[in-house]
């Protein structure tokens, strides 16, 4: 069973969201037959390279409210945040464009290293307060899960991953997706925010009853057994 996970690594629910997924994830009696796949979104495309601007002005502005409006969103989140074991402090968040973050992710898959990056880039954005858009910094947080320090530099100062990264933004459209986090689970099923862990674990079990009680369909089931034979997815940022 596959579960891809529209994310992006400045998207506060993001990381929320992973957390309650995982908690489901590990209480699923078939988790070790769940492949997680994460995918590219960007809930801020248009955010400059490198930004000084105090986050809440940023939201304020984007999303038509006040400042006082958006600290009060803040504080909301910052205790959600706290509920499932992460320390949030909006005070210290930067915005951020998270185009080259998404292309390191695409790269560090292709050396098995998806979910380390991922993992490693949410907690360095809103555990660390780094700056998750600087090649030096990206390099660095890349060298802790195991890539190659100056080949994830020579990714980053390159257009690498740039189509991987919009096929996957192409791909959430198409999907209807406006806000992250987006889980679909065997291209059948779909949550859309952090729900709950309950609801994770509900979702995952109903796919894999439903894929445990389709009919078996033998093909050649008359032939000599070969011993090479290959047979032996509650809140949501949004853009």
């Amino acid at each position: 069973m596959k579960v891809e996970i529209w994310s992006d690594h400045v998207c506060p629910f993001c990381y929320i969201g992973k957390r309650k997924f995982e908690k489901a994830l590990s209480e699923f009696a078939e988790r070790d037959q769940v492949e997680v796949a994460y995918r590219s979104f960007e809930i801020d495309p248009h955010a400059p390279l490198d930004v000084k601007e105090d986050i809440y002005d940023a939201l304020a502005k984007k999303y038509g409210m006040t400042r006082e409006r958006t600290i009060d969103m803040a504080n909301g989140v910052e205790q959600q945040a706290k509920e499932v074991g992460l320390d949030y402090d909006f005070d210290r968040v930067k915005r951020i464009n998270t185009r080259d973050a998404h292309r390191l992710t695409h790269f560090a898959t292709t050396q098995g290293k998806m979910a380390e990056l991922t993992e490693r880039l949410l907690k360095a954005y809103f555990i660390e307060f780094q700056h998750i858009g600087d090649h030096e910094t990206l390099a660095k947080i890349a060298a802790e899960v195991g890539l190659d320090h100056d080949e994830v530099l020579a990714v980053l100062s390159s257009n690498d991953y740039n189509e991987s990264v919009q096929n996957d933004i192409n791909e959430a459209s198409k999907l209807g997706v406006n806000g992250v986090p987006f889980f679909v689970i065997d291209q059948k099923y779909a949550v859309s925010g952090a729900q709950s862990s309950d609801t994770f674990k509900e979702v995952l079990e109903k796919v894999w009853a439903e894929k445990s009680a389709s009919p078996l369909i033998q093909v050649g089931a008359n032939r000599e057994k070969d011993e090479n034979d290959p047979e032996c997815s509650d809140g949501s940022c949004k853009v």
